[in-house]
């Protein structure tokens, strides 16, 4: 059985040789490219089945990549940053990265990250669902097709994973922990603000009526509730 391909985009030699390295032991193929102009390309002739995307590189950034990657590449995109930004860091979720992880990386902490990317996308789709409708919210899961007060929303796969979540539990409180294992199926990190920003972006385009009410609610110290208004 052939070993699972990770394709590396990444400008540090010596990281990017550590984490193929590690990652080899791991048991799983992998190709490093250290020019982002060289990236697209180098996708589409590998053909991985996780890319492992730095956010800094020469000759096209890891914003572009990711941006046009998506129009060809369905597989789990894990980003790797040194950046602090939080902005930076919602734009890049927004636009097509499945999760990230900021540098310095511990190699058991990427290698459960990868683990769980892979298993969600090679998990077989759940059967249909009947549609969900709300006051100005409705999704069809058969389609993976989400509308709010009749306009169509552009969301990436994680993004819809957070929403049909929140959607099922209308009304209800769900704490990050529970959505973290729910979404990724690995413990939550006090650390990671990843379901923060999946939270920010989806409010965003929750937002594009300009309403002054939000659909998602922050319960302090507990989490987050969608309401159905």
């Amino acid at each position: 059985m052939p070993s699972t391909r990770i394709l590396i985009v990444e400008d540090d030699h010596e990281i990017a040789r550590l984490t193929a390295m590690y990652l080899n032991s791991e048991g799983y193929d992998t190709k490093i490219i250290n020019d982002g102009a060289l990236a697209l390309d180098a996708i589409n002739q590998y053909q991985p089945a996780l890319l492992i995307l730095d956010l800094m590189l020469p000759g096209l950034s890891g914003i572009e990549i990711c941006t046009q990657a998506r129009t060809f590449f369905k597989e789990p995109i894990l980003v790797l940053t040194a950046c602090n930004d939080e902005l930076s860091e919602v734009n890049l979720l927004q636009l097509g990265a499945d999760d990230y992880l900021t540098k310095p990386v511990r190699p058991h902490v990427m290698a459960a990250r990868i683990n769980a990317l892979l298993r969600r996308s090679k998990a077989p789709k759940k059967p249909n669902y009947d549609a969900i409708e709300l006051k100005r919210l409705k999704i069809d899961p058969r389609r993976q097709r989400v509308e709010f007060r009749g306009e169509v929303l552009e969301l990436t796969d994680s993004e819809y994973d957070l929403l049909l979540l929140l959607t099922k539990n209308v009304g209800k409180i769900i704490s990050r922990e529970e959505c973290c294992q729910q979404l990724r199926g690995i413990d939550h990190d006090f650390s990671d603000r990843s379901i923060d920003m999946r939270i920010s972006g989806l409010r965003k385009k929750l937002n594009v009526d300009c309403s002054s009410k939000q659909l998602i609610k922050t319960v302090r110290n507990k989490g987050y509730m969608l309401l159905n208004e």
